[in-house]
């Protein structure tokens, strides 16, 4: 119970002399020490947050601007064409002020108006230059003299070493299209799906469309897209994933692997360690904005980074109509799940970042802890793998107040979320095909209750050391889940490492308060709940049927030899391979992001056209070449 008694700054008794007050200092150094964190971290946001405000230009040229206009006044030169004048003649009225002091305060003053419009003009210059997206279409490894001159203009008004964050003012907004495209490009769509009765009602249907209700719905959206930074990121998420009251298990939330062939060590706890250790290294990186923004084009075209900013400290909220995402600044702890029970685990202790041992000891604990999980304790997280409505409705009526209260508000408000499984999984070269397909089919749902589906993302380590991920998709789409996930593993098997008995190189601390069992007091009525949603998600996992295998024959790199696109490849290849399946044709869906744009996300890409169709149809004909 020694950590107990740590956990309390001072203690009382009350005896017939007074009172006896005994102060813990343990306990309020580490209370200085997490308020010193806090403080430092806000600090960091602060003078990032005016880094990222006044770039391309930097805080710095501020000074450089005025030291230029002071050292032209003081030569007799007037730079500002008798603004600064009128400035001193304003400042004269106050009667405040020596002269001396009234043309500091003048030069000063138009310096910085001049320091503000130079970073207005590069940043809309910047803007202008990057809506222009004609180098995409331009063939590959071929640029052009201007496309070359365009790159050589953004670098030059890009500025300097960019944050995460830099360029987000500068991205354009994402265009409206007009109804004439929008309509043109759906009956290109439609066109290979239909026969030529079908196609021309719905020709007719378009045209409708296109001259009476088309032209009001446009008029909406011109006015949201002058209103708000981007018209659809906002109702994606809302419409396409908070607003769906189906499962998110399987139907939403995806899932990313661990290295194939590489295991660096056996040890869970150990694995554990060192790959919670590296995702907090990234989130602190990610706190001061240290990722580089991802450019295009040689380092020259930004992508939109707004994603970034729900990764951590972020979980999906169940509502009877509609879901919400509860995202907090900061938070210092995260939830551990094994055998059916949930512990709260410290991230900080001194003030500082626990140490790759030091989380292997505290996982160690854990697995090693033998107490049974409290009554519906075990099979609690099928909420989130169920139906929306009966999650918000048992929320609401059984997590709302006491003790489930505060254990929901600590998985919700975790930096993110932990599963110790309690069996092994990963490739084998001994069954390839059935250790995958078990592994895929692991990740992307488990026993349906051992995942919690609504934080943005739940680490998984597996008994043998081997691990994964399953992403809740709301928040971002898979390529910002894709950077954490490839970061990581570089960061644990070429900085980490680990020791040669595979535990994490470093020593054990045993001041670390050992990991808190979070207390639930969950009642029948919300028991059979749970069991009706650990139903409904156990009938959608069965009727997973997922094939997962690894293809070596060839890979991107022969299909460029061919200067063919590996994506355009692919996507015929599906086309090819659903015909011969089913026969037909059918309408398909692609995504490509548009984060080229602010606050861009996904739209849909119909590789479904007359132009493959009619590929397939050679490629199945005998009489072709």
């Amino acid at each position: 119970m020694a950590e107990a008694h740590q956990a309390v700054a001072f203690q009382f008794t009350v005896t017939p002399d007074g009172i006896d007050l005994r102060m813990s200092h343990e306990a309020l150094k580490q209370i200085y020490l997490s308020g010193v964190h806090s403080w430092k971290k806000k600090f960091i946001r602060f003078k990032n947050g005016i880094i990222t405000g006044v770039y391309p230009a930097s805080p710095s040229s501020w000074l450089i601007v005025v030291v230029g206009v002071m050292s032209t006044m003081y030569a007799k030169i007037d730079p500002s064409l008798g603004i600064i004048a009128k400035i001193n003649r304003t400042l004269d009225t106050t009667g405040y002020m020596s002269n001396q002091t009234q043309n500091i305060v003048s030069g000063m003053l138009f310096g910085t108006g001049l320091w503000v419009a130079l970073i207005v003009t590069m940043r809309y210059s910047l803007k202008m230059l990057l809506s222009y997206h004609g180098w995409i279409f331009t063939e590959h490894g071929k640029i052009s003299a201007g496309t070359k001159f365009w790159m050589t203009l953004v670098k030059l008004f890009s500025g300097r070493k960019p944050m995460l964050y830099s360029f987000q003012t500068s991205l354009p907004r994402l265009p409206v299209p007009a109804v004439k495209d929008t309509v043109n490009r759906y009956l290109e769509s439609v066109r290979p799906l239909m026969d030529d009765d079908e196609f021309r009602r719905m020709e007719g249907l378009a045209k409708d469309f296109a001259f009476n209700l088309g032209p009001r719905l446009q008029w909406y959206l011109k006015l949201k897209s002058w209103w708000a930074t981007n018209y659809v990121s906002d109702w994606w998420e809302e419409y396409i994933y908070l607003r769906g009251r189906g499962p998110i298990m399987v139907n939403s939330n995806y899932f990313a692997m661990d290295f194939l062939y590489l295991s660096p060590t056996t040890l869970q706890a150990a694995r554990a360690g060192n790959v919670i250790h590296a995702i907090l290294r990234y989130r602190k990186k990610l706190d001061r904005q240290e990722i580089k923004p991802i450019l295009l084009m040689g380092s020259t075209v930004p992508l939109c980074s707004a994603q970034w900013e729900r990764m951590f400290n972020t979980s999906r909220i169940p509502g009877e109509e509609s879901d919400t995402i509860q995202h907090v600044e900061d938070s210092k702890h995260i939830v551990v799940y094994h055998k059916g029970r949930y512990f709260k685990v410290w991230l900080y202790h001194d003030g500082r970042l626990l140490k790759p041992r030091e989380i292997e000891q505290q996982m160690q604990r854990i697995l090693d802890d033998d107490s049974e999980p409290q009554a519906g304790e075990e099979k609690l997280a099928a909420l989130t793998a169920g139906d929306r409505v009966p999650w918000a409705k048992a929320r609401q009526a059984y997590f709302s107040r006491g003790k489930n209260k505060q254990s929901l508000d600590a998985v919700e408000k975790a930096a993110f979320f932990v599963t110790l499984d309690d069996i092994e999984q990963g490739y084998r070269k001994e069954d390839p095909v059935g250790s995958l397909d078990a592994y895929a089919k692991s990740l992307i749902h488990g026993r349906c209750y051992d995942r919690w589906f609504d934080k943005t993302f739940t680490l998984i380590v597996f008994k043998n050391g081997r691990m994964g991920l399953n992403a809740e998709h709301s928040w971002a789409d898979a390529p910002i889940i894709g950077h954490l996930w490839e970061n990581v593993m570089a960061t644990e098997y070429l900085e980490l490492g680990y020791s040669e008995d595979g535990h994490c190189k470093g020593d054990l601390n045993h001041n670390i308060p050992i990991p808190t069992k979070l207390q639930w007091e969950i009642p029948e009525e919300c028991q059979e709940v749970i069991e009706k949603s650990l139903s409904t998600a156990i009938a959608l996992a069965d009727d997973v049927d997922f094939h997962s295998f690894y293809f070596d024959a060839f890979g991107k790199g022969l299909i460029k030899k061919a200067k063919t696109s590996p994506d355009a490849f692919v996507q015929l290849a599906l086309q090819l391979a659903h015909y011969r399946d089913m026969g037909k044709f059918s309408l398909t869906y692609e995504a490509s992001m548009t984060r080229l744009f602010r606050e861009g996300r996904t739209e849909t890409v119909r590789s479904c056209t007359v132009e493959s169709c009619n590929f397939v149809r050679s490629m199945e004909d005998p009489t072709e070449n």
